[in-house]
């Protein structure tokens, strides 16, 4: 899984992570979702971490609109994939204090 997370995070933004680590499991009834073309998901998310990388950042164009760093906080769950809410807020009480 480790190596996964790392090959996502170059793939979509460029980053090389040094170091990561396991930080939250999302599954459940509550990230079971269905988008607005009608295809339906039930996600199993193993969420990790990363405080220590190099590179520079560079979108995945076909994915990705933007990116930049910005505090938790900052992000209205609104705006978000309603599956990834939950990682948020335990992100945001967990982390962010």
């Amino acid at each position: 899984m480790e190596d996964a997370a790392k090959r996502e995070l170059f793939e979509e933004t460029g980053l090389i992570a040094d170091e990561i680590e396991f930080f939250y499991i999302n599954s459940g009834p509550e990230v079971h979702y269905v988008y607005p073309n009608g295809d339906e998901v039930s996600n199993i998310e193993i969420v990790y971490l990363c405080r220590k990388y190099h590179g520079a950042l560079k979108r995945q164009k076909s994915e990705i609109a933007e990116l930049r760093f910005f505090c938790a906080a900052e992000i209205d769950p609104e705006m978000i994939s309603p599956p990834i809410r939950p990682v948020l807020k335990y992100y945001i009480e967990n982390v962010c204090h």
